[in-house]
């Protein structure tokens, strides 16, 4: 989920290339309004957005007890950041640009612990 329609189309392609079905959403308000409706494996989730950010999407998923991991992303790394999404239940945190084999190999162990990565 990203509120920048490029960002998101090359995230959706690099994913679907890996073989990994997409789900685009371009708010947090679009992602929480999915949850109930669809199935999700794992949620890409950046951290600043308009309205809804990352920090308070993170806080309605544990709110609402959601199982699904979460992959937050963001261009603003920085150290409080990073342990807040990590506190609020993220399991993974990536500063862009994102390592589109990083990010395949993530979401790969997240769906499967037992799957070993690709050399």
């Amino acid at each position: 989920m990203d509120d920048d329609d490029s960002v998101r189309r090359a995230l959706a392609r690099v994913l679907r290339s890996a073989s990994i079905e997409v789900s685009a959403y371009g708010s947090g308000a679009e992602l929480l309004k999915s949850v109930g409706t669809a199935e999700h494996d794992c949620i890409i989730l950046d951290l600043h957005m308009p309205d809804l950010n990352g920090f308070d999407v993170l806080r309605h998923l544990a709110r609402l007890r959601h199982p699904c991991p979460v992959i937050v992303m963001t261009g603003h790394d920085s150290p409080k950041a990073r342990a807040e999404c990590l506190a609020l239940g993220a399991v993974k945190y990536m500063p862009k640009p994102l390592d589109a084999d990083l990010l395949v190999t993530a979401i790969t162990l997240i769906s499967d612990p037992t799957a070993a990565p690709e050399r």
